[in-house]
Order: C-alpha cells, then sequence, then structure tokens
C-alpha cells in the first residue's frame, strides 16, 4: 500500500514536471524575454527621480486584511478574470514604486485586530487591543481608563490645517477602521448607545454613531451603518419589514437629521440618489447603503448600491474643490469578512475590486501633488500551497493529493469554519466546486470565524515623499511620514524649509543713473505701473 502510494506520488511530480515544461507562454522560454524585462525594470528604476513635493492631497487606500498572501492571490484572480494565466498580471497596485513592511503587533498582543492597527497607522500611536483613537494606557471596555488618553488622527490634523476629508467604506461607518478616523472609545463595539453597557454611559463615554457628528467636520462619509443612526424601532427605508435591520439608538437621537440640521448637506442611501448627486454643488455627503456593513462585491445590486470605485471616485470628486487640498480613507473593509468566513473567493474579489478603486483615485489625481498609500491593518490565516500548475484557477485544487489519497485547495487557511474532518477523515472534495463564491476553504484547526495573521504587511506607496516609506518600520510610522510629507500635525518642516508653489512671475526693472538721480515724478510712475501690468499679463 506504502509503495503504491509512493508510486502514484512520483507519476503526479513527473505529471506536474511535464506539464509545467509545456504549458508556459512560448517567449518566456526565451532567456532573452526575461534580459529583456529585466533591463527595462531596471532602466526605470534608474530614471525615477524623488518626489520632495509638498503633498497637496492625501489618499490612504486601506485593505483590511490585505495581506502580502491575499495580494499574490488576488492578482492571479485578476488576471483570470480577464482569460489570462494571472501570475504575471500587474494590478495597479503593483505599479506603485516605493514600498515597505510595517509591524503589525499591538501594545498587548502578537497578533492585532483592525482597531488597534488603525490608531497605529492613523493616529501615530500603537494601542491595546479593540481599543479606537486611545493610546495604551486605556482598557478595552472600561470608560474610565478612556479619559484622558484620548489620541486625534491624521484625518483631523487635515481638517485643521483646511483640508476637506472623507472616509469610503465597505463597511459600516462606524467599524473599527473609519471609526479610528473620528471617534475615541475604551471598546470598538461601542457602534450606538444600545451597544453601551449602563456603566459606561454613566461614566460618561458616548457611542461611537454619535461621535461621528460631534467630533471632527467630515465633508464625505460614504459606507453602510444606517440603523446605528437612528432611534430604535425606526424602521429601514430599504428593509421595512426586517427587525435586525431597524434602528437600534435607545437615547431617541436621529443622527442623520441632526447631521443635515448642522450644515448645507446630502444624505443618500441608495444608487438613484446617489447617481444625482452633483460634486460641484455638494459639500457635505453622507450616504449610507446599508442598515450595517456593505454587500460582498459579488452579491451587490448594482442598482441599489454603486461599488467602492463609483464610491470612491464620488468622494474625490467632492474633496477635491478645496485648493488647500484633502484628505481620504478608502478602506475596503470586506476582505477582511471574506477570510473569516473562510470565503477566499469573497475575500479575492473584493480585493480586485479594491484595486480598482486604488486606480480610480490615481486617475483623478496628480502625483505630483497627490501622495498614495495601499497598505493593510493586518493579515489572516491564509496560505497558498501544493504546487499547483501555471495558469491553474487559484479557487482550484492542488495536482498532489494528500498522503491520505485526497485532493485539498490551493488557499487553505490555518483555522476557521472550514475544519471538516469526521473520523479522522478529510472530506473528499473531486467532485466540489471550488470555485464557487459560498465555498469555505478548509481549515486546520476548527473555529467559528477564522483569526487574523500576525506578519508584516506591504505598504505601496506614490507622490509626494513617497521615498520616506520604505525599510521595515512600525506600523504608527505611518502616521508620522504621511503627515510630514503633507505638512498637517506637529511636524511641519517639509513646508517650513521649502518655498510653496504660487503662480507668480519674477519682474525685472532696471534704471538708469539718470533715473536713480533724479526725483521721481507722475510720468515715471506711470512707466513704472505701464511696465507691471505688461509683465502679468505675458
Amino acid at each position: 500500500h506504502q509503495s503504491t502510494k509512493q508510486l502514484l506520488f512520483a507519476v503526479l511530480f513527473e505529471t506536474h514536471n511535464i506539464i509545467m515544461c509545456v504549458s508556459g507562454p512560448v517567449e518566456e522560454e526565451n532567456p532573452e524575454f526575461w534580459r529583456a524585462q529585466g533591463a527595462k525594470a531596471l532602466q526605470a528604476a534608474l530614471n525615477r527621480k524623488l518626489n520632495t513635493n509638498v503633498a497637496k492631497n492625501i489618499m490612504l487606500f486601506l485593505g483590511d486584511g490585505m495581506g502580502i498572501t491575499t495580494i499574490t492571490a488576488a492578482r492571479i484572480l485578476k488576471g483570470q478574470m480577464h482569460n489570462q494565466s494571472g501570475e504575471e498580471t500587474v494590478m495597479t497596485m503593483d505599479t506603485f514604486p516605493h514600498a515597505g513592511l510595517l509591524k503589525t503587533y499591538s501594545v498587548d498582543f502578537q497578533i492585532p485586530d483592525s482597531s488597534s492597527t488603525a490608531t497605529a497607522y492613523l493616529c501615530g500611536v500603537k494601542t491595546n487591543l479593540n481599543t479606537v483613537g486611545v493610546n495604551a494606557a486605556a482598557r478595552n471596555g472600561i470608560c474610565k481608563t478612556q479619559k484622558g488618553n484620548e489620541v486625534s488622527s491624521i484625518l483631523k490634523w487635515a481638517k485643521d490645517a483646511g483640508k476637506s476629508v472623507g472616509i469610503v467604506t465597505t463597511t459600516r461607518v462606524q467599524h473599527a477602521t473609519p471609526a479610528t478616523t473620528y471617534a475615541h472609545s475604551a471598546s470598538r463595539k461601542w457602534y450606538s448607545d444600545a451597544d453601551m453597557p449602563a456603566s459606561a454611559k454613566k461614566e460618561g463615554c458616548t457611542d461611537i454613531a454619535s461621535q461621528l457628528l460631534n467630533n471632527t467636520d467630515i465633508d464625505v462619509i460614504i459606507g453602510g451603518g444606517r440603523k446605528y443612526m437612528t432611534p430604535k424601532g425606526t424602521w429601514d427605508p430599504e428593509y421595512p419589514r426586517d427587525l435586525a435591520s431597524s434602528g437600534k439608538r435607545q437615547d431617541g437621537r436621529h443622527l442623520i437629521s441632526e447631521w443635515q440640521k448642522m450644515k448645507v448637506a446630502r444624505y443618500v442611501w441608495n444608487r438613484t440618489d446617489f447617481d444625482a448627486v452633483d460634486p460641484d454643488t455638494t459639500d457635505y455627503l453622507m450616504a449610507l447603503f446599508e442598515p450595517g456593513d456593505l454587500r460582498f462585491d459579488l452579491e451587490r445590486d448594482p442598482t441599489m448600491d454603486p461599488s467602492i470605485t463609483e464610491t470612491t471616485e464620488k468622494a474625490i470628486r467632492i474633496l477635491s474643490k478645496n485648493p488647500k487640498g484633502f484628505f481620504l480613507l478608502v478602506e475596503g473593509g470586506r476582505i477582511d469578512q471574506g477570510h473569516h468566513a473562510s470565503r477566499a473567493s469573497m475575500a479575492l474579489h473584493e480585493t480586485v475590486a479594491f484595486d480598482n478603486a486604488v486606480a480610480k483615485g490615481l486617475e483623478l489625481t496628480n502625483e505630483e501633488e497627490t501622495l498614495t498609500l495601499v497598505t493593510a491593518d493586518h493579515s489572516h490565516a491564509f496560505t497558498f500551497n501544493g504546487y499547483p500548475f501555471r495558469g491553474q484557477s487559484i479557487l482550484g485544487k492542488s495536482p498532489l493529493y494528500g498522503k491520505d489519497m485526497l485532493p485539498y485547495t490551493t488557499l487553505m487557511y490555518g483555522n476557521g469554519p472550514g475544519y471538516k474532518v469526521v473520523d479522522n477523515k478529510r472530506p473528499d472534495i473531486r467532485q466540489v466546486d471550488t470555485k464557487s463564491k459560498d465555498y469555505v476553504q478548509l481549515s486546520a484547526v476548527p473555529l467559528d470565524t477564522e483569526t487574523h495573521g500576525g506578519e508584516d504587511v506591504a505598504v505601496l506607496a506614490r507622490g509626494p515623499m513617497a521615498h520616506l516609506f520604505h525599510g521595515v518600520q512600525e506600523q504608527s510610522y505611518l502616521a508620522h511620514a504621511m503627515a510630514y510629507a503633507g505638512c498637517v500635525g506637529r511636524d511641519l518642516r517639509h513646508c517650513e524649509s521649502r518655498p510653496q508653489h504660487t503662480n507668480t512671475k519674477r519682474i525685472l526693472i532696471t534704471t538708469t543713473d539718470d533715473d536713480r538721480n533724479s526725483a521721481p515724478s507722475q510720468v515715471s510712475y506711470i512707466s513704472l505701473v505701464t511696465a507691471l501690468l505688461a509683465a502679468m499679463l505675458h
């Protein structure tokens, strides 16, 4: 029996080698293909000049849970969605010339959550698990430790500097990542007052949704989370018969109405109204498309909800009217949730949609004045393995079987709901469509929800001062480097040491010795003014 298995493995390996020899593109068999490619990339690197401008605009694209394995797998999927092999595909984020690694641990845990990491890269301060916009002296869920330990974010620093600011997310706008731009909370779970313990309310802590209105004047707010903004029992406009979608607030406040009364603003909750928003005449926009998180892109109803690319475009067009520039956070938040469910297809399609939004952001801005970053808050227990053939579906199965003579997928999880071992046997997936959006990848350890991973995440940068994002850094470094590049926050050395770009023309006026020795006359003043006007007009 053992020799039969060994023979089968040998045959499979040999088959793999044969297929690999004939399945790759013909041009790749020629060494000059790789030499020319390498020379082209080298010359591009040699020709690259550092952009040391002050960043008028800052765009931070945050893929929640988008570890390096996710980026690689999504790259292949994006290519295969366009009938390519996939491995050689170049995503938009792949074109960013500067890259580094960020250490993601929180103050109290080796592997972090999205709120502790957001506090690091948005506020420049590492903190404890499950806390939002507070330093590590605050304790998870303990209100009294929150007071006096609040830390502000780069979104607020940008607003204080006169820039417009916005958040775009595919989760609820009260979720960990967007919440950290404006809120301070000892618990990331305090979405509305209904989610808070009585002790926290008594001690004076407030829910995250209410802080969305009170803490920072945010120009554009796009995502989900309607039910945290309305009084308990308020019917949802899209799902009026679904009690789980109705309002949750116990204090009777209707935060959406309050927000509209505070400023001349637009509020929309559906695609039709969103499309009707004119960026040229709109300064404030709140768009909440779902009671909670938005739908996965594969399950999104395009007649009701716009894509992350479309919401990113609307936000940029509104914010870019400010001559002082803008700060925009765009979060692909459901990458993370796809991974937690061990649904790799969902997570990867979310990543592809996220990359499309990055492309739209670059299309609408000028790299000479806009710093654009792509990064993640943390990774997942997500693996890419098994020697699949070149061009094989990234959602498919390894050509090699396990020692139990059963196949496995090339994408798997270290833990999660995909654990299906029964009587010490894995399920036989030979007839299972592992490419389905609903397929749950196998995992090694049974958990209701898959966990985060703890390895470093990538940061990719382009635009003014993008070279600052290099090497291996603490995740909290990100906020400081962004702020320096844009001259917001505490460190203003970059703009103080550099002349600002203006349209002012230098005018040279010459005089003769006779002019200097004679008294000024009305004629000379007229001549001077005439010369000045002529110079300005030309």
